[in-house]
């Protein structure tokens, strides 16, 4: 058996989006598990769209996903050689002919044919049997028409959508080459998979009618085509195609929000794949998982809370080492100078049941390293006569304690059973002391780890002692 072969071969027109990523992390994963090859492609024909920013955001997205590729980037337009060579080939064998025929007659005949209620097509006219005498007309650059079969269906077995067939009648002899030379899309893309010996084909279904054409193509080259499977489309909460005019965020942006890639990941792995029950796991446990079996036909419909849940999800399961590595970052980003204050890791561990993004996690962390500006408001509304006293006292108290959650704990709820108030009514008003809000983790926790005189400071100013 040959080895596994897949590829993800994007145009680099703008951004990538979860719709588009999902059509590499499968091949990616399916090349994975098999111990096979997977090759990166850059499909930049169209020079007027393609930029040297988006292939560098494509292979940017890629590594932040974890997608390594065994073999590439190629650029098909570094084979233009190899492509017309192949398009001299099929000339000289008579696969292929030089079409004369001029936009202007293209509209007519399409007129024409609607007229009668046909299905508009190109009726051969310069096959070289339709041909006889006629001599080509001047001054006309001609295109080089694929001579598609006459007769017969064109089949394939695929891998998501099943059994597909298409009368060879329904095909008109496409455009492989324009009439200014360069070869088109199903074109390149056939001889490509040809030279990089692509074994499995796995993209979106929007290339579903691209696959006869591909595979008559290919087999008149001598070739086996290879197994196809093609991915049902992503979809919008609202049911639309995921796109760019849909509000679709490009992958990288998730990267700068705060998610996780083995987070998305697994959510993308999720959209469209399934493996019996599992809903949250690890990039090595669903390249260990992956068979093409598994994956859908129907729609996927993405769901933006759904991959933030599973972002806490994966963020909770990070070692505390590695969580505060990641967090890092994005504590600088909001101005925060973690060096002056308690250790990330153990800032990370606290935070990590609460923060669904790191960069949440990063903005909640802000008052263990920085004191916070209380709202009077909010301040009014939780120190009153009835627990001054007791916070007071703990401010006094703490000069000396212990500092350790333990410790800090039970003197919290000793001073509220002192002056007969339950312990919330000490907590509350610590937090917003403290920490400016009423939304903290345990806050004997959270008074441990801002420190003794930052603690007794901020009560200081927001007591008035």
């Amino acid at each position: 058996m040959n080895p596994i072969r897949t590829r993800f071969a994007p145009s680099p027109t703008g951004f990538l989006h979860l719709g588009n990523i999902r059509s590499a992390l499968f091949p990616w994963a399916f090349a994975r598990h098999h111990h096979g090859a997977f090759i990166l492609r850059i499909e930049d024909t169209d020079q007027e769209r393609s930029t040297p920013d988006a292939v560098q955001a494509i292979i940017d997205a890629m590594a932040w996903l974890g997608l390594d590729c065994d073999e590439g980037p190629y650029f098909q337009m570094q084979r233009m050689d190899r492509y017309r060579a192949v398009l001299a080939d099929m000339l000289t064998r008579g696969l292929a002919y030089r079409c004369y025929t001029s936009p202007g007659e293209l509209e007519v005949l399409r007129a024409e044919q609607m007229a009668r209620g046909e299905k508009p097509r190109y009726d051969g006219r310069w096959r070289p049997e339709n041909v006889r005498d006629r001599r080509p007309p001047e001054g006309v650059a001609p295109v080089i028409r694929f001579r598609n079969p006459d007769a017969g269906i064109v089949a394939w077995n695929d891998a998501v959508k099943g059994a597909i067939e298409i009368a060879n009648a329904e095909l008109d002899d496409l455009v492989i080459a324009r009439a200014d030379g360069s070869p088109t899309y199903n074109f390149c893309v056939v001889v490509d998979d040809l030279d990089m010996r692509i074994t499995h084909v796995i993209r979106g279904d929007d290339h579903v009618n691209n696959t006869p054409r591909q595979i008559n193509i290919m087999r008149a080259l001598g070739a086996e085509p290879p197994i196809y499977a093609h991915l049902p489309t992503v979809l919008t909460p609202e049911g639309d195609k995921l796109s760019k005019r849909h509000g679709a965020r490009g992958v990288l942006q998730y990267r700068d929000d705060g998610y996780v890639p083995e987070a998305v990941v697994n959510y993308l792995a999720r959209l469209g794949w399934a493996h019996g029950d599992a809903e949250v796991f690890g990039v090595d446990e669903f390249v260990g998982w992956f068979d093409l079996s598994g994956l859908t036909s129907s729609p996927g419909r993405f769901d933006p809370d759904k991959l933030k849940w599973l972002n806490h999800e994966h963020l909770k399961r990070l070692p505390d080492p590695e969580l505060a590595s990641r967090l890092a970052p994005f504590l600088a980003a909001a101005g925060i100078e973690a060096g002056h204050g308690p250790p990330i890791a153990r800032v990370a561990a606290l935070l990590k049941d609460r923060a669904a993004t790191l960069t949440e996690m990063a903005e909640a962390a802000g008052y263990f390293y920085r004191s916070v500006d209380v709202d009077p408001a909010l301040l009014a509304g939780q120190v009153s006569a009835a627990n001054r006293g007791a916070l007071t006292e703990l401010h006094a108290e703490f000069a000396d304690l212990h500092w350790t959650r333990e410790m800090i704990g039970t003197a919290l709820k000793a001073a509220a059973e002192r002056h007969g108030l339950k312990p919330a009514q000490v907590m509350m008003p610590l937090r917003v002391l403290v920490a400016g809000t009423l939304k903290t983790p345990a806050i004997d926790a959270v008074l441990e780890l801002v420190g003794r005189d930052a603690t007794r400071a901020r009560m200081k100013v927001g007591l008035r002692i």
